[in-house]
């Protein structure tokens, strides 16, 4: 791959490697192991693998270093190790590095798995973990130490949309030696210069915006080659978290359309916020790239654009949402994001159900709060139906 492509080449093309039959499309390797010539080039390989020898599927894949070095390039990364979840990635990266004893400080709004992989998992092992607010940077200061290992949060929260400024968190974790690990799902891998902005360790839901249709689960961590052929490797490979050559097949058919996709739901999640400013069955409309949001400046500085989910408070709360939801005719209900469908999801009694009454209220998820990943259909298709809908939950009952 050629460090002057521009991003849309680089998606089409970038880690591509061509069998000996010269096949347009990627080819699927969907083998577990491979041959050698000879016991010495077995134990040679074992010795030392190549760049582009392999030895076993949870070791790496000819499809799967595809896949790996594309989102590389387009992440700006040295290297990146894909694996089975988003979650395989957020839990491979944390606890590959982290050991008894070893200080986290993380932004306390987190997806309920991230949460129970900081809170539960590790303090289990003897990590000690400081929950903070992520947009108060004060609160970060005050909080890392001298032995504090990492950092964790989401660029943009899930699912109130908060914003945490990467470069300037970056620089208080740096000050005392801590790795930047950002969770950067929202942000998608097009509109992210994470990397570029401070954070060591980037990871991505590739079953988000990456596949972008619903089809396949996979996650990947991007960082320093050393990192991640130093650090993650050994830990995924023996604890099997890895990615299978048929899932990278299907996030690289993704890659080469997610520029598409992510710019026209982008668009259109702009267009939906505008439309719905001042209903009065909405108490708010929080849409990171518009410029009703709290953080707009730092959204347009960190990201360019707003990303692909508008969240949306019911006035009415459950009963309003429950309403909105159930009359809601091209937006379907599930718990994915990213999704060329566009999807509704009520995180109080899904996503985030097991959080406490208390922390739902401290961190904004109100029994009226919809979250809602905008597709890539006819925007005015959208806006109808989401409008439609409105006017029922906005019904008295």
């Amino acid at each position: 791959m050629s460090d002057d492509w521009n991003m849309r080449t680089k998606l089409v093309h970038g880690g591509t490697r061509r069998s000996q039959y010269g096949e347009v499309s990627e080819a699927i390797f969907l083998t577990q192991g491979f041959v050698y010539d000879s016991a010495e080039a077995a134990e040679a390989r074992f010795l030392q693998a190549g760049p582009d020898e392999f030895i076993y599927g949870r070791y790496g894949n000819p499809t799967v270093a595809m896949f790996e070095d594309r989102i590389a390039g387009l992440e700006g990364a040295e290297d990146a190790f894909a694996t089975a979840s988003g979650m395989a990635a957020v839990s491979g990266a944390l606890t590959s590095m982290l050991r008894a004893g070893d200080h986290v400080v993380a932004a306390r709004a987190l997806f309920g798995s991230c949460l129970y992989v900081l809170d539960e998992v590790l303090t289990r092992f003897g990590v000690e973990v400081t929950f903070i607010d992520g947009t108060d940077l004060d609160a970060w200061r005050a909080a890392v130490r001298s032995d504090t290992r990492a950092v964790f949060f989401e660029s943009i929260a899930n699912p109130t949309l908060e914003v945490v400024d990467i470069a300037a968190v970056a620089d208080i974790a740096h000050a005392v030696g801590a790795t930047v690990v950002v969770d950067n799902v929202f942000a998608t891998p097009v509109f992210s210069r994470a990397i570029e902005q401070g954070a060591d360790v980037v990871i991505y839901s590739a079953t988000k915006h990456i596949d972008g249709q619903g089809r396949a689960l996979g996650g990947v961590i991007l960082g320093t080659r050393e990192f991640i052929r130093g650090t993650v490797e050994p830990y995924m490979k023996h604890t099997g978290g890895s990615m299978s050559p048929f899932n990278a097949w299907v996030m690289l058919k993704g890659l080469e359309t997610i520029s598409l996709r992510v710019n026209a739901q982008a668009q259109t999640a702009l267009a939906l916020t505008d439309a719905l400013q001042g209903r009065p069955e909405l108490s708010r409309v929080i849409y990171p790239g518009h410029a009703s949001h709290a953080q707009h400046d730092l959204v347009l500085r960190q990201m360019g654009k707003g990303g692909t989910v508008v969240a949306l408070e019911l006035a009415g709360g459950q009963a309003a949402a429950f309403r909105f939801l159930n009359a809601l005719r091209i937006v379907v209900i599930s718990n994915n994001l990213g999704d060329a469908k566009s999807i509704a999801t009520h995180p109080a009694t899904t996503t985030h159900q097991r959080l406490p009454a208390d922390q739902k209220v401290l961190l904004g998820i109100t029994p009226g709060l919809v979250r809602l990943s905008v597709g890539i259909e006819d925007p005015e298709d959208l806006i109808a139906d989401i409008s439609r809908a409105l006017t029922i939950a906005g019904e008295k009952q």
